[in-house]
């Protein structure tokens, strides 16, 4: 009887074992990726790459390499990122235990007095001579669930790729931050910059004024050209506070990106004097699958909803707990510890096979596959968003070089022109009229020029971010 039972259960197992076999699809992540970047040089062989670049390298401004050093130590969203990482460290941690058996220790003692005109209260009289009985017990239950179908291999395997993404989540954010952080130093730079022009103009046109009012003195000129005069003066005044502002306004969120309060920065440099990597290689955009956090994250996140799919569907399946306990047991406290008459023990296996949570647990299973789904198409949306990142920066670096060309010949030209105004002005050859607009003209042109330079600096700092640069 006993040797057909035990076959039967073996029987039952193998066929729970060959039904519950898990046959869900794996999906890998991948991405059409084209063989180089819109806007670069096509050089399939040369697989260098300026994000391997150490930002400590790629930046040369002393004073812009403490601001960035100062961010990474006290950025507060970068110090939540690795307070994140820390955390995803620990559940990782604790997945990896969950091949171990749960094993605690119970210590109870309780005493129980029931009704006399009861069954128990009659039977402790007669037998115990007793009105009460007590009851003490120390144990140790130990309690393991044997990993058949790859549950707790799947929860490590999530756990892993969540710690990777919080990894990969810090690395991006310092690569946003210290983009941000050289971004704000170059705005910077530029103001001060555009501050410097505003002076410059304002000066020029006080001696502008002034000539026109020795012309007015004598009648050489008008009253309402007197007007225009002192107005373009104003205009030109209004400039210098306004930059000023900026500056002010600038150098605030700078310092709070790195986590101070506002306060005035010094730049060492001009905007003229930036120095930055003249061998400018994108490399290809494969790279980027190893080189930008987010294309890595998203990538890690197909793996781990892999898991998670084959963990929903495990979930489905009997799982197989092995129970065990022991240690001393009496009904009364002086014989607690007395060994080996106290001592207990127990052993005791069960399968339990979900049956009512089927619909619930296939839901979550059906739902898991389309999150994986889901995950490919974020991977390749990610490819997609990175490869197209690096064509806009290189496609702006070629086309602010050509804008930062003709901004210069052109201001040349005007301030040359300027020059002539003047000559012609004092002499009487040129009226009030056109030496306001040769300064104007000079002003926009002084200004944009600048602000070209400013450009061309922002689309290299977007190169390298978008390559994957700044988080080493």
């Amino acid at each position: 009887m006993n040797i057909k039972f035990n076959i039967i259960i073996v029987l039952v197992l193998q066929a729970l074992f060959f039904a519950c076999k898990t046959t869900d699809k794996v999906l890998e992540a991948e991405a059409t990726i084209p063989n180089s970047f819109r806007g670069a040089e096509t050089n399939p062989s040369d697989t260098s790459t300026l994000a391997s670049v150490p930002w400590r390298t790629f930046f040369t401004d002393s004073k812009l390499i403490d601001l960035i050093d100062t961010a990474i130590a006290n950025n507060y969203d970068l110090q939540i990122a690795i307070k994140n990482m820390e955390t995803a460290q620990l559940l990782f941690k604790q997945a990896k235990a969950g091949y171990y058996p749960d094993l605690n220790l119970q210590i109870a003692a309780n005493s129980s007095r029931p009704s006399d005109n009861s069954l128990n209260g009659i039977s402790l009289n007669q037998f115990l001579g007793t009105t009460h009985i007590e009851d003490y017990t120390t144990a140790l239950a130990l309690s393991w669930e044997a990993d058949v179908w790859g549950k707790i291999r799947n929860q490590k395997a999530i756990a892993l790729a969540s710690y990777l993404q919080s990894e990969e989540a810090k690395k991006a954010v310092q690569t946003q931050l210290v983009s941000s952080i050289a971004k704000g130093y170059y705005n910077l730079l530029m103001l001060r910059e555009q501050l410097d022009v505003a002076k410059q103009n304002l000066a020029l046109t006080d001696s502008t004024l002034h000539i026109i009012k020795e012309q007015y003195d004598v009648g050489e000129i008008t009253l309402l050209g007197l007007e225009q005069a002192e107005a373009q003066r104003l205009a030109a005044a209004s400039l210098v506070p306004e930059f000023e502002q900026r500056i002010a306004t600038q150098e605030n969120a700078i310092q709070l990106l790195t986590g101070k309060f506002p306060s005035e920065i010094t730049p060492i440099s001009s905007l003229n004097r930036v120095i930055l990597p003249e061998k400018l290689t994108a490399g290809v955009p494969s790279a980027l699958l190893s080189r930008r956090p987010d294309v890595k994250s998203a990538e890690i996140g197909v793996l781990a909803s892999n898991a998670q799919t084959r963990l929903a569907q495990a979930n489905m399946y009997p799982s197989l707990t092995i129970t065990a306990q022991s240690g001393v047991n009496a009904f009364t406290a002086s014989n607690w510890f007395n060994v080996p008459a106290s001592l207990f023990g127990m052993v005791a296996g069960s399968i339990t096979q979900p049956i009512l949570q089927r619909r619930q647990l296939k839901t979550q299973h059906e739902t898991a596959k389309i999150e994986q789904e889901k995950s490919v198409i974020k991977f390749k949306q990610s490819v997609l968003t990175a490869v197209g990142e690096v064509s806009d920066a290189l496609i702006a670096i070629d086309k602010l070089e050509q804008r930062e060309s003709i901004a210069l010949n052109r201001t040349t030209r005007l301030q040359n022109a300027i020059n002539h105004a003047g000559l012609l002005f004092e002499t009487g050859m040129a009226n009030y009229l056109e030496i306001i607009t040769a300064q104007e003209n000079v002003l926009q042109s002084e200004l944009e020029l600048a602000g070209i330079k400013k450009a061309q600096l922002d689309a290299l700092v977007d190169l390298y971010r978008s390559l994957g640069g700044g988080w080493e």
